[in-house]
């Protein structure tokens, strides 16, 4: 199993058109993904995000190959939608996880 973790920053005044996104656009994309075997989309409840607001989208893999294979093609053409509709106002960061163990 292979995961990665993608969060979107929004800045406060695109949260509307974001929520807007998140709820039509986003979930259609990641179901679209060949390679991901699981996914959860979140908000994020943090007492350190002082404005805006994050979106967390955990993604799982079969292996690292696959997850690999997302992140050269799928992600950087998720990144570029959102880009085109947000420009600067929403930022995307990537963490892969590596598992130690797990208990799904």
């Amino acid at each position: 199993m292979s995961v990665i973790s993608i969060t979107f920053h929004t800045v406060e005044s695109e949260n509307h058109k974001w929520d807007l996104f998140v709820e039509n656009d986003l979930p259609q994309l990641v179901d679209n993904l060949f390679e991901v075997e699981k996914y959860i989309l979140s908000e994020v409840d943090s007492e350190m995000i002082m404005e805006g607001k994050n979106t967390n989208l955990l993604l799982v893999f079969q292996d690292e190959e696959k997850r690999e294979d997302f992140r050269q093609i799928e992600l950087k053409n998720i990144t570029e939608i959102v880009e085109k509709k947000f420009g600067e106002n929403v930022m995307v960061f990537t963490t892969l996880l590596n598992p130690l163990k797990i208990n799904l």
